[in-house]
């Protein structure tokens, strides 16, 4: 099996090949993240103290933290979990996977220096592998030196030596500085700023002028209710007038009928009374003259007789 350790110190590493199983049976049966000591592979770690941080079986199927079984299983894993990295946006895949114990079927078991020993270790705690890349945000490389607001960041930043050429000089390559403050950094933020008071202005100037529209419109539907309601009003009350007026001109055309009416019954009544004198008149009259009518009849009807008999 072999045994990567690593010295975060430092930054180196160190495989190490060990085939003795009475060696490796101390690493045996324990679980990712266990402290263990390093006394057992010799004198040289004496005081060393290591922490599992993983390992591959011998098909190369990684260990995963909280799979507790020494043995491989297939899992539906997704975004944020350890070995699997995604393709596409919410991939989820059944990857094999090794539980996180430790047994004999381990090709590599990752191993971290926590404590270190009495003696060092040739290539792995004598030796220093610088950083490749320096830090790049700003507030970063101040922690880094201690700096303060005032300081400028970009002297501070850590180089990369390029690889010379011939005939050439020596170039090395810096990383840009992310979040530095510049005045073109404080100049847009001043332009953000007005843009957004601007806004603002424009926001309450339209609001102003949406209720001054309200306020007049809410007014003319006020003013156009009242002349509604007064031209109602000056209806009824016309319709009212003239009704009184239909009812005194009713009461006028009464008024004359009645006396038209008397009129004629005056008229009527005097040419009745008229018809009724002349005919009693000529009653009056025909009766004298019918009584002496029958008389001269009588007298020739008796002559008339007598004549017969003779």
């Amino acid at each position: 099996m072999k045994l990567n350790v690593s010295f975060p110190a430092t930054g180196a590493q160190k495989t190490i090949e060990v085939m003795d199983d009475h060696i490796l049976r101390h690493f045996y049966d324990k679980r990712m993240g266990a402290e263990i000591g390093a006394d057992h592979l010799g004198d040289d770690w004496k005081g060393y103290v290591f922490k599992i941080a993983g390992g591959n079986d011998k098909q190369g199927f990684p260990m995963k933290q909280g799979v507790l079984t020494n043995t491989r299983v297939r899992l539906l894993l997704k975004k944020g979990h350890s070995c699997y990295r995604p393709r596409r946006t919410g991939e989820r895949k059944r990857k094999s996977v090794r539980g996180c114990i430790v047994d004999q079927n381990l090709s590599a078991l990752a191993l971290i220096i926590l404590r270190k020993g009495e003696k060092d270790i040739p290539g792995l705690t004598d030796t220093t592998v610088p950083r490749r890349l320096g830090p790049k945000r700003a507030t970063n490389i101040r922690k880094l030196y201690n700096l303060t607001k005032e300081d400028d960041v970009r002297q501070f930043v850590v180089k990369r030596p390029l690889p010379e050429k011939d005939g050439k000089k020596a170039k090395s390559k810096a990383p840009k500085i992310q979040r530095l403050i510049t005045p073109v950094v404080l100049q847009r933020k001043r332009h953000r700023l007005a843009i957004k008071k601007r806004r603002v202005e424009s926001r309450k100037e339209a609001a102003s002028e949406y209720l001054k529209v309200l306020a007049l419109r809410r007014r003319q539907e006020r003013i156009r209710r009242r002349s509604r309601l007064s031209s109602m009003r000056d209806s009824r009350s016309s319709v009212g007038s003239e009704k009184e007026k239909d009812k005194a001109a009713v009461k006028a055309a009464k008024k004359v009928a009645k006396k038209e009416a008397k009129k004629e019954v005056k008229k009527v009544t005097e040419a009745a009374k008229k018809r009724d004198e002349a005919k009693t008149a000529k009653k009056s009259d025909g009766k004298k003259g019918d009584s002496a009518k029958p008389k001269v009849e009588k007298k020739a009807a008796a002559g008339d007789k007598r004549r017969r008999r003779s």
